[in-house]
């Protein structure tokens, strides 16, 4: 598409935009008497509107039916989380059942690493992206050191080359070649933090399979942001939260998933607890745990019924509006971003952008390292009415997420940015 930089093409963008309507179902946010630009979708997602009413009806449920408000009312809790499972299979490409929604991210992680990391005394390692999210590196190093193992020796980190910032997939299956011998977990984010970079899971865990290890990966940056098929990829797990791109509240309650070659497995081990029993005879109080036959099986704890209310009204916005559309819509969006930032940047002389500029090989966000006094940049954009996102040691992200941002939103981003930029 040949763009234009001008704001009446930017409104004629969001006059075809079939999407345009849903922008409506989100509390957008206020800098003096102007709604503001939101590009933070990448760290929480806008409310929507319909969050309240949904707690309420949580809140009415409790009041009306106490404790039978698991069995009674329009909504019973019991069951209540088996109408999000299907919504969130099209969004990160599982069957339903190998769903559960449960828990925080890292909790998650640690979790499931209990399952999937069964280290060896020579089948030990770990490999995962250099510069992790920092919560991950804290999982893997307390993960391995849980198991009698030397962090420096046993996590493997794949490294840009030198005087880059993205790591390249030829760079991945060499380190995991080179170390299939000895390679426990392959376990990489699905879209890096820093970067934006969108990592190839079908072929990282085909090469994991192949090199005899487990593969899984944190999907906080990419579930909601990127098309997945988690289940047609083979990946052994995954986990993410619902705070960014899925816009179900601050520390909301988060997601894993765990393919269904392993929901059978009586081998497998798994730290349990009442909620995941098998709900036949959960009630019954025996001593003996019996597994769901699914991926709830790894839920420990009695479901927390007010975040999985916001969580609720989010997905239902998503099943409106189709998750594939968002992310054709989100390439459009993309595109006009790259456009609008390369025009603003006449041969390179504010930033880098440090994202992918192939549109398979990124999502919604784009980092930027601006060349001169980057904080005092940033620092300005929200009294321009700017939410972006600022990560040490001088990296500006933002999100144009496709849900509620618009490519006028854009344009006035970039208009602002360069009379930054230039002052």
């Amino acid at each position: 598409m040949q763009h234009e930089f001008s704001l009446d093409y930017a409104k004629h963008l969001d006059d075809k935009d079939a999407l345009k309507q849903y922008r409506n179902k989100f509390y957008i946010p206020y800098v003096g008497d102007k709604e503001a630009i939101y590009f933070l979708g990448n760290s929480l997602g806008l409310q929507p509107k319909t969050a309240q009413d949904e707690v309420l009806n949580v809140m009415e449920n409790w009041a009306n039916f106490g404790v039978e408000g698991f069995f009674m009312g329009e909504d019973p809790w019991l069951n209540y989380h088996k109408t999000l499972s299907p919504i969130l299979s099209d969004i990160v490409g599982a069957l339903p059942h190998e769903i559960v929604t449960m828990n925080h991210l890292t909790v998650n992680l640690h979790l499931l690493m209990i399952s999937f990391y069964r280290p060896t005394a020579t089948r030990y390692k770990i490999i995962c992206e250099a510069k992790a999210f920092p919560s991950d590196q804290y999982a893997f190093q307390s993960q391995v050191k849980l198991h009698g193992f030397n962090p420096a020796d046993a996590i493997i980190e794949v490294h840009p080359k030198p005087g880059t910032h993205l790591i390249t997939k030829d760079d991945i299956l060499a380190t995991i070649e080179a170390h299939k011998d000895s390679v426990a977990l392959v376990l990489f984010s699905g879209v890096n933090y820093f970067t934006g970079q969108v990592f190839d899971i079908e072929t990282i865990t085909k090469a994991a399979h192949q090199a005899g290890a487990k593969a899984g990966f944190d999907l906080a940056h990419a579930a909601g942001n990127i098309a997945l098929q988690l289940h047609q990829w083979n990946v052994d797990f995954a986990c993410w939260c619902n705070y960014k791109y899925l816009n179900s509240g601050p520390g909301s309650i988060a997601g894993a998933y765990i393919h269904e070659k392993h929901l059978s497995d009586t081998n497998l081990q798994r730290l349990e607890g009442w909620w995941g029993n098998d709900e036949k005879n959960r009630f019954k109080m025996e001593p003996t745990f019996t597994p769901s036959p699914n991926a709830e099986a790894w839920q420990m704890s009695t479901a927390p019924m007010l975040l999985l209310a916001t969580h609720k009204a989010s997905l239902n916005i998503y099943k409106e509006v189709g998750f594939n559309n968002l992310v054709a819509k989100s390439q459009q969006l993309s595109s006009f971003m790259f456009y609008v930032l390369d025009t603003i940047n006449t041969d390179g002389k504010y930033f880098k952008i440090i994202t992918p500029t192939n549109p398979n090989e990124r999502g919604c966000q784009v980092s930027i390292i601006v060349n001169a006094d980057a904080k005092a940049v940033f620092d300005k954009l929200l009294p321009n009415g700017i939410f972006a996102d600022w990560r040490e040691p001088n990296v500006i992200r933002v999100a144009a997420v496709p849900m509620y941002n618009s490519f006028e939103d854009i344009y006035l981003f970039g208009i602002t940015l360069h009379k930054l930029l230039a002052q």
